[in-house]
Order: C-alpha cells, then structure tokens, then sequence
C-alpha cells in the first residue's frame, strides 16, 4: 500500500535567520568525466566549498551530481543571507562564475555565468515533536 505525502511545514521568516524573501541563491553548472567525480569532490571540498564557508552570509552550499553515460553534470547551489554576501564570495560582478586555477584539469565545460534566483518558500519535514 502506497504511504501518504509525509507532512511539511512552511517555514514563515520569523523560524529561520535566513530571510526567505529575496534571499539569493546561487547556481553554478559543470561536467566531467564520471570515471573520476569522485576526486573532483575532494578538489570541490578544498577549494570552493572552503570558500564559501568563509563568508558570513553564506547559508550553505548543495552539491548536486548527475550521471549521464560517461560525463558526471554538477550542480552547486549556495544560499545566501543577501546580495551583498554573494559579492564579498564573487567580486564585483556576481553573474560571472568563480573558478580555481585547477579547474581546467577537472572540467570538461566550464560555463562562465552563475543563475541567481531568489528563495521564495523553503519546506522542513515536520519534527516528531511538532507531530
């Protein structure tokens, strides 16, 4: 027998310290071989991910992976607490990707703009206790 939906809440901005109207969110695309994504991930870890880390305004970073034949699609998604945060991780224009002196050897594509979008709504699983 299928399970119902599990239940989620929407998170109102007075819950969270990350504004959800208007707070940035930042997408950045790359593709490589799959035979080797895993130290890719390890070169991700010591360099971007270290990065944004640093910035106070940085709400975390999703890394998505996407196999497809013998090519791995990453997808990096950054949260942000605002505009002004992504400048202080991308300089002084935010649409143009940052990448490492390394990247070369790691990507097959390297697209040179970021997507920005703005976090209109965030779901959380219900806490047992909430229940």
């Amino acid at each position: 027998m299928a399970q119902a939906p599990r239940a989620a809440t929407q998170i109102s901005q007075a819950e969270t310290p990350l504004a959800l109207c208007c707070a940035p969110s930042r997408h950045r695309r790359g593709v490589r071989h799959d035979r080797s994504h895993l130290d890719y991930l390890a070169y991700l870890d010591r360099t971007g991910l270290a990065d944004y880390a640093k910035i106070a305004g940085n709400r975390g970073v999703t890394v998505l992976r996407r196999v497809q034949g013998e090519h791995c699609e990453f997808m990096l998604i950054s949260l942000w607490e605002s505009m002004s945060a992504v400048h202080e991780f991308a300089g002084e224009n935010p649409e143009k990707a940052v990448y490492y002196p390394e990247d070369e050897q790691y990507l097959l594509q390297m697209e040179p703009l970021v997507r920005h979008y703005e976090v209109a709504a965030q779901i959380s699983p219900q806490s047992e206790a909430e229940k």
